[in-house]
């Protein structure tokens, strides 16, 4: 039997070609630099790339890919880094484009309510920029001081308040790209409307698979009139549940809902110490409402009803910003705070009707349950966005692969009950074995065609989103063959 060894990639040549484009400051090589970019927000598995490039402009990313694809290598776009699914996650013999250079804001129209940016440009940093002539940017995902607005088109993060102004795609009016072969395109526009395939759409979301958004054009709007936080505070986490499904069925639409358990509120006040949420409730509700003054003060008056109905024990309501922004802190840091109860966590990001809240979380505590994992949840109620944080210690031998069985029940459970795999975080490589549990053979293959028409040769984020393998045992055999020398921590 012959065994064919792997052929080495003679880098020198290529990485001339890089710093030619970027000068030597633009090009990372050296082994001890490199481990900065090893992993994204998903640090169980690591993989250093073979070269990390740092492009400024649109030019420079396409001269970059082009060259990526005269010597057929893959390339994996990088933002901040904080993606929870591995989605920026090297392969072996990579190249790593990394965007946080790219960070200027082209343009600030606020008469048309748009605002065009480069990919490394902080999500805070547009609203910052708009907010004193009474604008803002709507998607606000917990990790908005540091996440970039290119990771967020990557993946089409959502937020505090998606439910009611919609994730990053609903904001995106047009991009400029480059494919995988190096070309610059221009997709969608600067109108809410364009005629023609939406090419935009398609891309939102599309995790790196299509190629590298290098200009995007946002949509702003107008800061309300009126905004209120309520706190509501329950005995039950079904009694807080119920209140989600009971607001919105009663023609409500608040600006964000958020929940989080008893395990959730008292580790954010061990961290942040709000002394805002009751460390004995057993879970709290957040509803944010705005709008016109008087529609704010008429819902509030209805949502702290609904409340006291299902149980609510006490109502705390802040219309002043330092207050209102005071009753949020927590919930922002609530994935911070969980580092501080155990050397490790496993998130994930279900979606479920909101109607079956009471019914899922019932399950998720019968796993903790069944498997001995402590499970906090803090999640986006009013849109049944789940984010179980399984708590776990990974220097256990074997404690890493229970908890992301744990996390896979958790997932399949949002899907048996009409839901999905991925709300926010992406599929990347973490979820992508689930994929079969949601989509037909059918569906996958007709992404893939999607997939294929941008990206034939395959080298934009390869092994990321989609399973080749039947099931999911086969996938995770396939991916570790994939990422073959990528380590598990």
């Amino acid at each position: 039997m012959i065994i064919e060894e792997k052929q080495q990639r003679n880098w020198k040549p290529i990485i001339k070609q890089f710093e030619a484009v970027l000068g030597k400051n633009g090009v990372v090589q050296r082994r001890e630099e490199l481990i900065t970019y090893e992993c994204d927000g998903l640090t169980s598995y690591r993989q250093r790339p073979a070269v990390v490039v740092l492009p400024r402009t649109t030019e420079q990313v396409a001269q970059v890919v082009k060259i990526c694809d005269r010597y057929s290598i893959p390339f994996i776009a990088r933002g901040s880094g904080t993606g929870l699914s591995g989605g920026a996650l090297p392969i072996e013999d990579c190249v790593l484009i990394v965007t946080s250079l790219m960070r200027q804001i082209l343009s600030v129209d606020l008469d048309n309510q748009r605002v065009i940016v480069q990919p490394g440009v902080i999500n805070n940093w547009v609203t910052q920029t708009v907010c004193g002539a009474g604008f803002y940017y709507a998607p606000d995902p917990s990790s908005q001081i540091i996440c970039s607005i290119g990771g967020n088109v990557a993946e089409n993060s959502g937020g505090v308040h998606c439910l009611k102004y919609g994730v990053t795609t609903n904001h995106v009016l047009g991009l400029k790209i480059v494919t995988p072969d190096g070309s610059i395109v221009d997709i969608g526009g600067q109108i809410p409307e364009m005629p023609g395939y939406d090419l935009t759409g398609i891309f939102v979301g599309s995790e790196g698979t299509l190629g590298i958004a290098t200009e995007i054009t946002l949509r702003i709007l107008k800061s309300a009139e009126s905004i209120c936080v309520l706190l509501a505070d329950f005995t039950t986490v079904e009694a807080a549940a119920e209140s989600v499904s009971d607001i919105i069925s009663a023609g409500i639409i608040p600006g964000g809902m958020e929940m989080m358990d008893n395990i959730s509120i008292n580790a954010v006040e061990d961290v942040v110490a709000t002394n805002c949420y009751p460390r004995d409730a057993t879970a709290i509700l957040l509803v944010e409402i705005d709008g016109l003054e008087v529609e704010v003060t008429a819902n509030k008056q209805r949502v702290a009803e609904i409340c006291l109905k299902n149980g609510a024990r006490n109502i705390t309501s802040a219309s002043d910003l330092e207050t209102r922004l005071k009753l949020w802190k927590g919930r922002k840091a609530a994935f911070a705070a969980a580092g501080n109860l155990s050397p490790d966590y496993y998130v994930q990001d279900g979606v479920i009707p909101r109607t079956q809240l009471p019914y899922v979380l019932q399950e998720i505590e019968a796993l903790t349950q069944k498997y001995g994992y402590q499970i906090a949840n803090v999640f986006h109620a009013g849109d049944g966005n789940l984010h179980p944080l399984i708590l776990f210690d990974n220097s256990v031998d074997g404690a890493l692969e229970k908890v992301e069985e744990v996390g896979g029940e958790i997932l399949k459970l949002c899907v048996r009950v009409g839901g999905s795999i991925s709300g926010e975080h992406g599929i990347g490589a973490d979820k992508k074995c689930y994929m079969p549990d949601m989509f037909s053979e059918i569906d996958l293959e007709t992404m893939q065609w999607v997939r294929q028409v941008f990206n034939p040769q395959g080298l934009a984020n390869p092994g990321k989103i989609f399973p080749t393998p039947r099931t999911c045992g086969e996938a995770a055999s396939a991916s570790k063959q994939q990422f073959e020398g990528v380590e598990r921590f």
